[in-house]
């Protein structure tokens, strides 16, 4: 039996989450530069949202580029920006033809207008699609999302007792996006990176050694079916969890 029979569609993340590390690294195993690891990485992006598509999954949302991610060398953020738009251009169709919607999260001010404009074109192109909606987190950051939030509060002059986490919640770039019941992160390493702070509070972690551009179908299936594995408890017991409290 297969890892994809083995998943039980009926309990299927509604929204999966991925850090998608160790282009650089993978790039530099075949003796290229960085941004090498990064044009391959396109790969791994179409077979995941392709995975989730086929299982149902409602929401993907790829760590693309985090605010930090600006102080690298500008020679390989000017290739990212561009293989973004390239991606962009040559994905668009594929989303189509999969009734996904695309969607973005971040501080996109930064972001460069040609990019900016790809982009929006593809969101308002496939804006009445109603399958998995997959969203892009560029130039986020989770410390950036909270400040903004804060920030906003402020504007609005809400008073202190006004404030609880719900009225926090909704001041969220990811306001209108359940939480992620699922992360994913490729490269072994072991941390979150400044990403979705807030929403991962009760996230299941699934962590591989398996670098980025390698990442196929079958990796995001055995994600999903790891997950099926666990019993989410939210804080509960056990013995509340199985009596449905």
């Amino acid at each position: 039996m297969t890892t994809l029979e083995q998943i039980d569609k009926s309990r299927v993340p509604q929204h999966v989450a991925i850090i998608m590390d160790g282009n650089g690294r993978w790039a530099m195993k075949q003796k290229h530069e960085r941004l090498f690891g990064h044009q391959n990485a396109m790969t791994a992006v179409r077979q995941a949202v392709e995975a989730a598509v086929q299982l149902g999954v409602g929401y993907l949302t790829l760590y693309t580029f985090s605010t930090e991610n600006w102080n690298r060398p500008q020679s390989e953020i000017d290739g990212l920006m561009e293989l973004l738009i390239k991606a962009v251009r040559e994905e668009t169709k594929t989303l189509m033809d999969n009734n996904v919607r695309l969607q973005t999260i971040g501080d996109l001010g930064r972001v460069p207008e040609r990019s900016r404009k790809k982009l929006q074109e593809c969101i308002d192109k496939t804006a009445g699609n109603t399958g998995t909606t997959l969203i892009l987190a560029l130039s986020y950051s989770s410390r950036w999302e909270i400040a903004e939030a804060l920030k906003r509060i402020c504007r609005e002059g809400l008073k202190p007792e006004e404030v609880d986490e719900e009225t926090l919640r909704r001041y969220l770039v990811t306001a209108d996006y359940p939480d992620p019941d699922l992360l994913i992160r490729t490269g072994g390493e072991l941390r979150v990176s400044n990403f979705l702070l807030w929403q991962m509070a009760y996230t299941e972690f699934y962590f591989t050694d398996l670098l980025w551009p390698d990442f196929r179908h079958e990796h995001f299936y055995a994600a999903v079916l790891d997950y099926q594995q666990r019993q989410r408890r939210f804080g509960k017991t056990e013995a509340q969890v199985e009596e449905g409290e």
